[in-house]
């Protein structure tokens, strides 16, 4: 039997729910109402590259033997899915209609699976032994996580990088790298075989064939997710600087032995909350995949089109490292120069 699951944002949220939808299940994407009025009339595309495959293909939700729709957060009902995915940024979750949803959802007691950058606190709590109590001042607004249930709460790495190309509609993804997602299990053994059914699903999906890219592998290590941190930190933060933004890439490989020593810093306060050597990726695989990486992180090209607000996994990480008495210069660099141009771009909003 398909399940139902629910898609907190339509735009990189259609990546995974293009790949649910092709294995059978039936997805709701959450946006705003004009987004919705046009995927509900004309569907959603997912352009994607198979392995050996030189252009992309289109996948169309129209085609696909799951059903895509959309909605938005006033008309839809959590109890009626099996999985909820968070995947919009963690300040759009400020929205009034979006914290009320938030509401419904704990109320509703259905597993969640963020696909943020940024973990929202109940996953965090998880975590044995991390105190929570002085994290919150690193997001935008941490009392709407407050009436969640850790165990109803899981962790997936938004490790696929895919973006809405500017001249074509809000229905249109890019993938560009397709690599897997990466989620903890469930506190809650209901739950993680549900994310075993849906792994299993996604992987059976064959193309003309072929396999189809992005997968989900359920890891059993709640550390796993928080691979991504160090590539944060090294990476799409430092392209934001005092002056215009730079490329992934010359932020990682601009200055290679800072690099490699910020991100084994952050492994570190990865290794110290517990994870295991085998859950970090290995530097040298993070910096092969930057040498292709040429545009500036989204964080660094909200900044510079104004924007006042971002996730700031770069000060989560900061507190979380001051918590267990780790520090580093470069990682503060980082965190205050982010803090200055979101400043400033608050003088100019106001």
């Amino acid at each position: 039997m398909p399940h139902k699951v629910l898609i907190l944002g339509a735009s990189y949220g259609s990546l995974l729910g293009t790949k649910l939808a092709m294995a059978g299940h039936d997805v709701t994407l959450l946006c705003r109402a004009a987004t919705a009025a046009l995927i509900n009339d004309e569907g959603t595309e997912v352009r994607i590259r198979l392995k050996g495959e030189d252009a992309h293909r289109s996948l169309f939700s129209r085609d696909l033997p799951g059903r895509v729709d959309a909605s938005t957060p006033e008309a839809v009902d959590p109890a009626d899915y099996d999985l909820i995915c968070l995947a919009m940024q963690e300040p759009q979750y400020g929205d009034p209609a979006l914290r009320h949803l938030l509401n419904r959802t704990a109320k509703a007691a259905v597993p969640c699976m963020s696909i943020m950058n940024m973990p929202p606190l109940p996953y965090l709590k998880r975590l044995p032994g991390l105190d929570c109590s002085k994290l919150g001042t690193a997001y935008t607004d941490a009392r709407i996580w407050d009436q969640f249930d850790p165990a109803l709460m899981t962790l997936c790495s938004p490790d696929p990088q895919a973006f809405r190309p500017p001249e074509d509609k809000a229905n249109v993804l890019h993938v560009g790298l397709p690599t897997n997602f990466k989620v903890a299990r469930f506190d809650n053994p209901d739950h993680d075989r549900l994310l075993a059914e849906l792994a299993a699903d996604i992987d059976a999906v064959r193309l003309d064939g072929h396999e189809v890219p992005v997968k989900l592998r359920v890891h059993d290590s709640l550390y796993v997710p928080l691979a991504k941190w160090s590539m944060l930190a090294t990476g799409n933060y430092r392209c934001i600087t005092a002056g215009d933004p730079i490329s992934i890439r010359d932020a990682v490989h601009g200055d290679i032995d800072l690099s490699r020593e910020i991100y084994g810093f952050v492994n570190e306060i990865v290794s110290r909350l517990g994870a295991s050597p085998e859950d970090p990726v290995p530097f040298e695989k993070y910096a092969k995949a930057a040498e292709n990486l040429l545009k500036p992180s989204s964080a660094a090209r909200a900044i510079a089109g104004g924007a006042t607000t971002i996730e700031r996994v770069d000060k989560l990480v900061q507190r979380i490292g001051l918590s267990l008495g780790m520090e580093h210069p470069a990682l503060n660099v980082t965190v205050d120069t982010v803090d200055r141009k979101l400043a400033a771009n608050c003088v100019k909003a106001a």
